[in-house]
C-alpha cells in the first residue's frame, strides 16, 4: 500500500494477466532464479522506479515476492538485502503450494 496509486494499479493488471495464464508485455524474467518461473514488473513513476517480483512455478497460485523501490547505488543490480527477500520468500510460497496440493488432494 505505500506504492504510488498508478504503480498499485499497474501491477495489479499485470498480474491480473498471470492470474489469467498469460504474461503482461512489462513482464520479464527475473535474473538470478535460473528461469524458475520468477518474473519481474517495472514501473516508473516521479517518485522512482517501482519492482513487483512474483512468480507463476505452482499450478497452485501467483505467488508475489516482493514490492519494492529501486533505489539502487550501484548500477542495475537488484539490492542483496531485495534478493534475499525474494528467495526466503519463494521458499515459503512453495511450502504453501505444496500444502495447497495437499489439501486438494484430500478433498
Amino acid at each position: 500500500m505505500a506504492l504510488p496509486l498508478n504503480v498499485r494499479k499497474f501491477f495489479g493488471h499485470a498480474l491480473d494477466f498471470a492470474q489469467r495464464g498469460d504474461k503482461h508485455d512489462a513482464a520479464k524474467s527475473f535474473k538470478g532464479f535460473g528461469g524458475a518461473g520468477v518474473l519481474e514488473i517495472v514501473e516508473d513513476d516521479v517518485g522512482g522506479t517501482y519492482r513487483a517480483v512474483y512468480t507463476v512455478k505452482f499450478a497452485e497460485a501467483v505467488f508475489v515476492l516482493h514490492c519494492f523501490q529501486k533505489k539502487s547505488k550501484s548500477g542495475i543490480a537488484t539490492p542483496k538485502e531485495d534478493m534475499d527477500i525474494i528467495r526466503a520468500r519463494l521458499k515459503v510460497a512453495e511450502a504453501l503450494a505444496k500444502e495447497l496440493r495437499h489439501g486438494k488432494a484430500h478433498d
